[in-house]
C-alpha cells in the first residue's frame, strides 16, 4: 500500500517531520534557505522517505512546485501543513513598517498559496490542511502587527473550512501559545516564564493529522502551563 505523503515547513516543521517519519510516512520539508534544509535533513538522519525543496511560500509558481514535486516523487498528497511565519516584534504606532509586507506576504498569503497550490490533489485522498496559527490571532495585543496576521489565519482557516469540507477535506487551525524556536531571535531573548517545546507543539499537530477519516478537529490552542493571555 502507499504510504501517505505530507508537506510541511522549517522549525516546528522539522520536529513534526520526525514524528511523521518515525511513524513510517513520507514527508516534504520547504523552506527559503539551502543551507537550512540541509540541516534539516541531516538532523533528522537523510531518510529515504524525506523531500527536502527550496521554496518561498509568499511566491505562488514555488509553492505550486513543490506540491507537484511531492506529487511526483510520493504519488499522493495527504496533509499540508502552513507552518511558515515570522514576527518583526513591533507595534502599528511605532513600528519600522519596512519589514511589514515580507510578514503579511509570509503570515497570511502564504498559508492561502499553499490552500490553493494543493487543493485538487487533497479531494482525491480527502486529506487535510493544518494551518499554524498564534494565540496572537485570539486574544488582541496592543498594536501587535505579527497577531493581526495570525487573526487573518484564524479567519483563512474558517473560511477556507466552510468551503473545502464539501469536498471532504478537513481543516485544522493549531493556534500555539510561547514557543522556545528560533522565532524569538529578532526579539532578542526568549520572553519570561514556561514556554512549550516545538517537540511538545508536533505532538499537538501530528494529533491533528493522525485523526480518523471523517473526523474534522477545527480549532486548536496550546499554551503552555503559566502563560495567562
Amino acid at each position: 500500500m502507499l504510504e501517505r505523503s505530507r508537506e510541511l515547513g522549517g522549525g516546528i516543521g522539522a520536529a513534526v517531520a520526525r514524528r511523521l517519519l518515525d511513524a513510517g510516512h513520507r514527508v516534504t520539508v520547504t523552506g527559503r534557505g539551502a543551507e537550512r534544509l540541509s540541516a534539516v535533513a541531516e538532523e533528522l538522519g537523510r531518510p529515504q522517505g524525506l523531500l527536502t525543496v527550496v521554496g518561498n511560500a509568499a511566491e505562488y509558481d514555488q509553492v505550486r512546485a513543490a506540491v507537484e514535486l511531492t506529487l511526483k516523487e510520493f504519488g499522493r498528497l495527504d496533509t499540508v501543513v502552513a507552518n511558515a511565519g515570522f514576527a518583526t516584534h513591533d507595534t502599528v504606532a511605532e513600528g519600522d513598517p519596512a519589514g511589514w509586507s515580507e510578514m503579511v506576504l509570509t503570515n497570511v498569503l502564504g498559508p492561502a498559496l499553499l490552500i490553493r497550490a494543493s487543493i485538487d490533489a487533497l479531494k482525491e485522498t480527502r486529506g487535510r490542511i493544518v494551518l499554524v496559527g498564534s494565540v496572537a490571532g485570539h486574544v488582541h495585543g496592543p498594536g501587535n502587527i505579527y497577531g493581526a496576521t495570525k487573526w487573518a489565519v484564524t479567519g483563512l482557516a474558517e473560511n477556507g473550512r466552510r468551503e473545502v469540507t464539501e469536498f471532504g477535506v478537513g481543516v485544522t487551525l493549531i493556534s500555539p501559545g510561547r514557543v522556545e524556536t528560533p522565532f524569538w531571535d529578532s526579539y532578542g531573548s526568549l520572553p519570561p516564564g514556561h514556554l512549550l517545546t516545538a517537540d511538545q507543539l508536533a505532538e499537538s499537530i501530528v494529533w491533528a493529522i493522525g485523526q480518523p477519516s471523517g473526523v474534522d478537529v477545527n480549532t486548536v490552542v496550546v499554551r503552555p502551563i503559566g502563560q495567562p493571555n
